[in-house]
């Protein structure tokens, strides 16, 4: 994927972008019509180009704009945001995908502390859902179906015998369009998907919004949300793989982990079965900060290791803690709020080596997830079903923030 083009040329067309990027107001998230102008087209063959051409800066925003290739026929791009202390996000149009973060340790040293590649063709290979929006739901779905308003719907098993995040072609697999955003808080990007009625067998065209905004006090906002056109599900999730010593540097074993839950969703093995039990007493116990290696064996699993949804504590809509990560040698803690009744904590077991990444090879537990959702397999539950239905004249809403501090 080395496509070039003339330097100057591009130059001037990504600046004429990126002023209209500032001066256009984005599309509603109501107004599918507006949104799907600048959706690529489904199911057209994919064509990779890259290119590390000299990106243009929109005027007014910490924000520059720079070429990333091609996918299924659309431009993609790769925003770099920077909030007042230094912070540095990377963000491509690819999947809605967060590629970069950098972080100060307690010495104001920054590290990349996600896991991520630098080029398209790397994601579109094959990914484990790095830094990526995942959708329409994600997560797993019992034997990939389910049943809505009395009609039965079957999805892709590509989890076999399951179906995860959102199917062979989820949001993580398409090109999303970006708006920069005015924020006094600091620098921030809207990214719109509009899913059309029947894409990997769910019913209704969704209008999708992700927006990511670098706080000047040192956040991660994460804000989603969706409209539908007719009843279909949604549960969207962010999936950056956090490894707080830099993505670089080997396994998150030694990280210390809470989780603000006193609950968690057993599985059979992986998929809840809609039981809730508690933690204690059990390897699922990180009420009190705890080194994450310390019960991993005990956890069980195949490959062994934690991927499991917790019951967060409080109002299941409401704002509040749900995870504090921490890096003793760094000293970098990652606090955790959102308005989603669960989280997905997964000790990247899967990870085995083949991924390569800005210079490291991802092996078995080099990178971590928390994924604030609602309960897997929702659908299926009959006292959970409810949460995951979005119907017309709804917005479905997620927010998380990501604290970063020292110690």
């Amino acid at each position: 994927m080395s496509l070039r083009k003339s330097t100057h040329a591009l130059a001037c067309s990504l600046l004429l972008s990126a002023l209209a990027c500032t001066s256009a107001p984005p599309p509603a998230p109501s107004d599918p019509a507006v949104a799907q102008a600048s959706t690529p087209a489904a199911g057209s063959a994919p064509a990779e180009t890259a290119g590390s051409e000299s990106p243009a800066k929109a005027p007014g925003h910490p924000i520059e704009k720079a070429a990333h290739g091609k996918h299924d026929g659309k431009d993609v791009e790769l925003y770099t945001l920077k909030n007042a202390n230094g912070l540095v996000l990377k963000v491509t149009t690819y999947g809605a995908i967060i590629t970069e973060l950098h972080v100060p340790d307690k010495s104001g040293k920054l590290a990349d502390v996600v896991l991520g590649f630098e080029k398209l063709d790397a994601y579109v290979k094959g990914s484990p859902y790095f830094g990526a929006t995942v959708g329409r739901v994600a997560n797993r779905i019992r034997d990939a179906k389910f049943k809505l308003d009395g009609k039965d719907y079957k999805l892709a098993a590509n989890n076999a015998p399951h179906h995860l995040h959102g199917g062979n072609k989820g949001w993580d697999k398409v090109v999303w369009t970006a708006e920069l955003r005015e924020s006094a808080d600091g620098p921030a990007i809207a990214l719109t998907y509009v899913s059309r009625d029947g894409e990997e067998g769910y019913p209704g065209t969704v209008t999708a919004k992700t927006t990511y905004t670098l706080t000047n006090k040192n956040e991660l906002r994460v804000e989603m949300e969706a409209v539908t056109d007719k009843p279909t599900l949604v549960n969207m999730a962010h999936h950056s793989y956090w490894n707080l010593a830099g993505h670089a540097s080997g396994p998150i074993t030694d990280h210390e982990l809470t989780l603000f839950a006193d609950k968690y969703t057993p599985g059979d093995p992986m998929v809840p079965t809609g039981a809730i039990k508690p933690v204690k007493g059990t390897p699922f116990d990180f009420t009190v900060a705890k080194v994450i290696g310390k019960d991993l064996q005990a956890a069980g699993g195949k490959p062994i290791g934690y991927d499991h949804n917790w019951v967060v504590n409080g109002d299941p809509a409401a704002m509040r803690p749900v995870a504090r990560l921490r890096d003793p040698k760094s000293g970098r803690v990652l606090s955790i709020d959102a308005d989603q009744p669960g989280v997905q904590f997964y000790s990247g077991n899967f990870l085995d080596g083949t991924a390569e990444g800005k210079g490291a090879k991802y092996a078995k537990y080099t990178g971590l997830c928390l994924e604030t959702q609602k309960f897997p397999n929702s659908i299926n539950v009959p006292a959970w079903k409810d949460a995951v239905v979005l119907k017309p004249g709804q917005t479905y809403k997620h927010t998380m923030v990501h604290r970063f501090t020292t110690e």
